[in-house]
């Protein structure tokens, strides 16, 4: 462990101060409680000048850690200051966990995830690779061991903290050569790059850089305790459901192509991996679950795949856009109460109804 350093001048370094205590969940209310306390023991080191969401999430996921619990977080390039710390992200060119230094800008880094991941660590991936079971573990109060703990651990890299690693390294989304059809400026990491001083700002001073710093840390921490919160609270317990379904598909039909929920849930985020897991052949094409609006049934047709609005097999064309009646007429079904002009949703009035459209459907 590197030694501490001599006090530093409220230029350098500033207290950070959470703006989420009145967050309902009560595990993250503990969790940004506990980090934000103004006792502070440690001193974690990341660059001064223009930030980038990697570090701002770096910092926040090592002060959620037991050991770097309501650390300091001191801005500075100066290489002895940095010496001086107990832990170094984003800058100095190093990368050893045993001394804590969380750097991915130096030449020949390539270090991943793993479990199949192949994007590139930032700092925000370095930091949550060696510190995201234990605050994982800490959120829902378990062993680090259990097996949920290690189920969001991968959940919240895939859905939250690879996009930062990705953006930050300049790994695009697709392998496509031609340009994208509309631009997404809402991004974690471009909210927080909105962040830095304006370059007409008259005062470029450190004092008010660091309290930008503060917000972006702060934006970066809220959305990843709110992924939390969803993942352990929404996400985890939709997979049982869904694995459950997926078990049980031929009792719903010989085809084992439809499956149905007896409640509504999240199904979309598990029902492409659990096929895979599940070694499911052939593939999923309808989901039937009741509304939750009514006592009405729905049957959506299954995306290609998570990240693709189109379907596998979408309702029938001569379905689509009909509503009641004339939708019950088209179809020989009774009961029906819409297809959407896309095909990849419909609704009837009764379980019985619906599941008669997705055998339709099949066989369309």
């Amino acid at each position: 462990m590197l030694k501490l350093m001599p006090r530093m001048t409220h230029n350098t370094f500033f207290r950070f101060h959470s703006p989420f205590l009145n967050l309902k969940p009560l595990f993250i209310h503990r969790i940004v409680s506990s980090s934000f306390s103004t006792l502070h023991h440690k001193r974690v080191g990341t660059h001064s000048g223009t930030f980038h969401c990697d570090e701002a999430l770096a910092c926040f996921l090592l002060r959620l850690s037991k050991h770097f619990s309501n650390a300091n977080i001191i801005r500075t390039r100066d290489p002895k200051v940095l010496e001086s710390m107990d832990a170094v992200v984003d800058v100095g060119g190093v990368y050893d966990p045993l001394r804590c230094c969380y750097d991915h800008h130096q030449k020949g880094f390539e270090e991943v995830f793993g479990h199949g991941f192949v994007t590139k660590l930032s700092s925000a991936g370095l930091v949550y690779k060696h510190y995201g079971l234990e605050i994982i573990a800490k959120a829902l109060q378990l062993d680090e061991e259990h097996p949920h703990v290690h189920q969001l651990y991968q959940a919240l890299y895939r859905n939250f903290v690879e996009a930062v690693d990705a953006v930050d390294n300049g790994v695009n989304e697709y392998d496509l050569d031609e340009p994208p059809k509309y631009v997404i400026n809402t991004t974690l990491s471009s909210r927080i790059k909105r962040l830095n001083l304006g370059w007409m700002d008259s005062d470029q001073s450190s004092d008010r850089e660091n309290e930008a710093f503060h917000r972006a840390m702060a934006l970066a921490g809220g959305e990843f305790l709110e992924n939390v919160n969803y993942y352990a609270k929404s996400w985890l317990p939709a997979r049982s459901i869904v694995m459950e379904c997926l078990a049980a598909r031929e009792t719903i039909d010989s085809s084992g192509e439809i499956i149905k929920l007896n409640r509504s849930c999240p199904w979309k985020l598990h029902i492409h991996e659990l096929e895979e897991e599940m070694k499911i052949s052939p593939s999923i094409k309808y989901v039937l679950y009741p509304d939750d609006r009514s006592e009405k049934w729905r049957l959506q047709a299954v995306a290609i795949s998570h990240t693709r609005f189109e379907s596998r097999k979408p309702l029938p064309y001569l379905w689509r856009g009909l509503e009641n009646d004339k939708l019950s007429e088209a179809a020989g079904i009774p009961g029906c109460t819409f297809v959407h002009m896309s095909g990849f949703i419909g609704g009837n009035q009764t379980y019985d109804g619906a599941l008669a459209m997705a055998r339709a459907s099949l066989k369309a």
